[in-house]
């Protein structure tokens, strides 16, 4: 890759600079006033475009990437992976009769990032880059993009949020706080900007080192920064433009697929801390659980004992069923009942350190402290969480999920 520029103007001492008017009778055949370099990509690239009903877009697209490749992308392959929209969208590819230019349709899978992944793998460049297929990312970036990886940078991404970076006026006020907020939860994995960008360019031979590639929702940008390691990201300023045809596929839908996504990746970077928190949470929802039993069975005239004890099995079964489904969801699958029996065990001495702990402190230290039972109660439950956790980490829940 290298840069063309107009030398002899740069090197000029101060007394040989040419005027306006000089400059432009001595500028290169081809280049505009005002121009001072050209990039020339050596390297071939493929671009993904993921599509689903964007027919209308795909002959603007190809037509904006065409002048790109025409000027310095000499090397360059487009491929669109569509999730199989049945809009004439093969049709229009076909109608091209480019043979740069070429469709995958899925018909057994939906979704942005798993439809990127698909390209990314069929790709036969070694600069592999992604952009959506609504107009928003400009292709003119992409070789700034391509200069910043050959400058050592590991991914690169066109960026919103960076000094000279923009988006269309018209954007509005809830579009723009879902990506500041998106922006702030992604924020200990990475310190960019835009991390929710996805208009994004890496090398091919860091994308086939990625290991457990599990992309839910729309943002595989922020999944390879993770899941890669990347240190040196980079960020070019772009201006995001709306959309002028077709229709936004940023649903609600999509927005929770994210929050699921952003667990999953909290889970495989911070590994046992993310666990015992999400154990932690589940441990705290079933405080009300215990205490809402609790006030039932007083009013019901039990015994205290009785009263504690139904307390914590009431919360026992909450516990187990939101950790199967949440905390420890890789095992949801398995057999149940089994899964339960486990769980008892494992959790039996923090059951008997929370009901230990909460009687003695109730006959002791909390005796006839208002609303003592319950602050008992909670010591105990408190106390046991620690046990609780341990035994299922390393007993039921086998360590072989756990990253670190």
């Amino acid at each position: 890759m290298c840069r063309r520029g107009n030398s002899e103007v740069i090197d000029a001492s101060m007394d040989q600079i040419a005027s306006p008017a000089d400059a432009a009778i001595d500028q290169p055949h081809g280049m505009r006033y005002g121009e001072l370099a050209r990039i020339e990509v050596l390297a071939s690239v493929s671009i993904v475009v993921p599509t689903y009903r964007e027919v209308e877009n795909i002959p603007l697209i190809v037509e904006r990437i065409a002048r790109v490749r025409n000027e310095c992308l000499s090397n360059l392959e487009l491929i669109f992976v569509d999730d199989n929209s049945a809009d004439g969208s093969v049709e229009a590819v076909e109608a091209l009769g480019l043979d740069w230019v070429r469709m995958i349709v899925r018909t057994d899978e939906r979704g942005l990032s798993s439809a990127v992944i698909h390209g990314f793998r069929a790709a036969r460049g070694a600069v592999l880059v992604c952009m959506d297929g609504d107009l928003s990312h400009p292709p003119e970036v992409i070789p700034q993009m391509i200069l910043a990886l050959d400058s050592g940078q590991q991914f690169v991404i066109g960026s919103r949020y960076v000094p000279g970076g923009s988006t269309d006026d018209d954007w509005g006020i809830l579009r723009w706080l879902n990506s500041r907020v998106a922006t702030v939860l992604s924020r200990p994995f990475t310190s960019v900007r835009d991390p929710m960008s996805g208009f994004f360019a890496l090398r091919k031979t860091d994308f086939d080192a990625a290991a457990n590639l599990d992309p839910v929702g729309y943002k595989i940008g922020l999944e390879l920064i993770v899941k890669c390691d990347f240190e040196n990201v980079a960020e070019i300023p772009i201006r995001f433009a709306d959309r002028v045809h077709g229709e936004s596929k940023l649903s609600l839908k999509e927005q929770l697929q994210f929050l699921r996504h952003l667990r999953r990746l909290y889970v495989h970077a911070f590994g046992n801390a993310m666990h015992f928190l999400q154990f932690a949470a589940v441990g705290a929802s079933g405080v009300v659980v215990n205490f809402a039993v609790l006030t039932l069975l007083l009013w019901m005239q039990l015994p205290e004992a009785a009263c504690l004890a139904g307390g914590i099995v009431a919360s026992l079964i909450s516990n187990f069923l939101l950790n199967r489904r949440i905390t420890f969801s890789y095992a949801r699958h398995g057999n149940i009942w089994l899964q339960f029996v486990g769980f008892v065990g494992a959790s039996s001495l923090g059951m008997m350190v929370n009901y230990g702990v909460a009687l003695y402190l109730n006959a002791t230290w909390l005796q006839g402290v208002p609303y003592g039972l319950y602050a008992a109660a909670l010591c105990g439950i408190t106390t046991g969480l620690v046990f609780n956790f341990l035994g299922n980490r390393y007993l039921v829940f086998r360590t072989r999920y756990i990253r670190r």
